[in-house]
């Protein structure tokens, strides 16, 4: 890939500028529920997400993410109304700010986070997730992330890629059985192992990954409107930098170059996507009625409407995930040197 020209790295600075105004004008939209921030030590791991209704995932989601030394969690809730906001409140290790605002007139909640991650994310290493996201890497049932965030420093890294990979069960989502706080793969043990392309996104100097269940079952005939997959959910943070288009590209452009380097292999994770839970259908009817989910004309209002089914999303060439392992003998992770 060739390197950026000087017009080009010029305008993505105005860019970034804009959204780091865009985030600091956001502040006065979110009121703070509950602030323990000032527990905050200097080397600690933080979390960042916006969320809503998300009581179903929630449990397991802190008890996830504590196991890999998230420190805490720094959290902006958008007008639950399930218990959401009750469970966040209960644990001494979340910050919660809540807002009634628009999610799609904030990027999707991503100018509430970008003004959390200039204020408290400075210096630390700062993973930013939706709640139905958890991150795996080669041998993250024994390596936490300090030691993963050692690694990548003693590489030279500011910044982990990751493969979203969607996973699903055997027959349609809501007639499965999941309660609050479970491990939700044993009830999602199923992925696309296969089927899965990158397009090059020159001026971010990054690549995006699309493909996967989703683009096989709900955009077969429109490839181009697929779920882009790959994400940088996790940064050494700088209050310089930010988020351009949710977690898929971060600015400066140093942050995403994850791939075609020189042949070099570089570590990479994976984001478990639990989107296909119990509730699927109801949450797809939902969010298309309440209009803050991102669009792009008939081709995801049809994708609307084929998740609000519920259905079955199994197939025969459908893997059953084992681990991470299988993952990097899939070509869907790198150990890189690790």
């Amino acid at each position: 890939m060739a390197p950026p020209t000087l017009w080009s790295r010029y305008k993505l600075r105005l860019r970034r500028k804009r959204l780091l105004w865009r985030g600091f004008r956001s502040r006065h939209k979110l009121t703070p529920v509950q602030n323990h921030t000032q527990q905050i030590a200097p080397a600690d791991i933080l979390l960042f997400a916006t969320l809503r209704n998300e009581a179903l995932r929630l449990p397991y989601f802190l008890q996830h993410y504590r196991a890999l030394g998230v420190r805490h969690f720094l959290i902006v809730d958008n007008g639950s109304d399930d218990g959401t906001l009750d469970l966040l409140k209960a644990a001494s290790d979340v910050s919660v700010w809540q807002t009634d605002a628009s999610y799609k007139s904030a990027r999707f909640g991503m100018d509430w986070l970008t003004w959390l991650l200039m204020r408290y994310g400075h210096g630390h290493w700062t993973v930013t997730v939706d709640a139905d996201e958890l991150l795996i890497y080669p041998q993250w049932e024994t390596r936490d992330l300090t030691v993963l965030t050692t690694q990548l420093t003693s590489e030279g890294h500011r910044s982990l890629g990751t493969l979203m990979l969607d996973l699903y069960p055997k027959g349609s989502p809501d007639a499965q059985r999941y309660h609050a706080g479970e491990d939700p793969i044993p009830i999602l043990p199923w992925f696309d192992g296969h089927g899965y392309w990158c397009e090059r996104r020159g001026q971010h100097q990054s690549v995006s990954v699309l493909g996967g269940v989703r683009a096989r079952m709900f955009f077969e005939r429109t490839p181009e409107f697929a779920p882009v997959l790959s994400k940088v959910p996790l940064v050494k943070w700088h209050r310089s930098y930010a988020y351009f288009s949710s977690t898929h590209v971060a600015l400066p452009q140093l942050l995403n170059a994850h791939h075609d380097l020189d042949g070099k292999e570089r570590l990479t994770g994976v984001l478990l996507h639990t989107k296909f839970l119990p509730g699927t259908g109801a949450r797809a009817r939902i969010e298309k009625a309440r209009g803050q989910q991102y669009t792009r004309g008939p081709a995801h209002d049809a994708y609307y409407d084929a998740l609000a089914e519920a259905p079955d999303l199994w197939v025969p060439e459908s893997i059953e995930f084992t681990g991470w392992r299988q993952l990097v003998d899939l070509g869907l992770m790198f150990r890189g040197p690790w």
